[in-house]
């Protein structure tokens, strides 16, 4: 299955800011964030497909997963 991957912000960093995966089919997010060396820990928001998303959510041929990391400011 192929999905597409978002990142954002300090996720971006030394990675693509769009990106197409070829998973096996039922792969979950965190196999999507392991590939990508991304842990757990650095990430605040998940989407997919638009809508909030858990760490152990199986995804679909065609999801659209983005990913962000805490955001600070004043």
């Amino acid at each position: 299955m192929i999905i597409e991957v978002r990142l954002f912000a300090t996720l971006r960093e030394n990675r693509q800011k769009v990106l197409q995966m070829d998973l096996i089919e039922g792969s979950t997010t965190e196999e999507v964030l392991s590939k990508l060396n991304i842990a757990p820990a650095e990430v605040a928001i998940l989407l997919i497909n638009g809508r909030d998303g858990l760490i152990d959510t199986p995804l679909k041929d065609n999801d659209v997963l983005s990913i962000f990391p805490p955001v600070g400011g004043g």
